[in-house]
């Protein structure tokens, strides 16, 4: 089982690492939902063009948005 070191890093197992296709330097997201991290594997591209129509919304802030699409 990973532990977190002193300066709070983690390595992750080969066989977790493989299971997304994660590798050296690639870059990774991580959030909380329901005291859980949650890392994902970023993906360039992925989302190219979702988000185009979407108008802000400026009494949002990004953590109650992160927090309504979680819901």
């Amino acid at each position: 089982m990973p532990k977190v070191s002193a300066k709070g890093q983690i390595t992750l197992p080969a066989s977790q690492r493989e299971a997304i296709g994660v590798r050296p330097g690639d870059e990774i997201e991580t959030f909380v939902v329901d005291d859980q991290i949650n890392i994902v594997k970023k993906v360039t591209g992925a989302a190219k063009g979702m988000l185009k129509n979407v108008k802000v919304k400026a009494s949002i802030s990004d953590e109650q948005s992160k927090e309504s699409a979680l819901s």
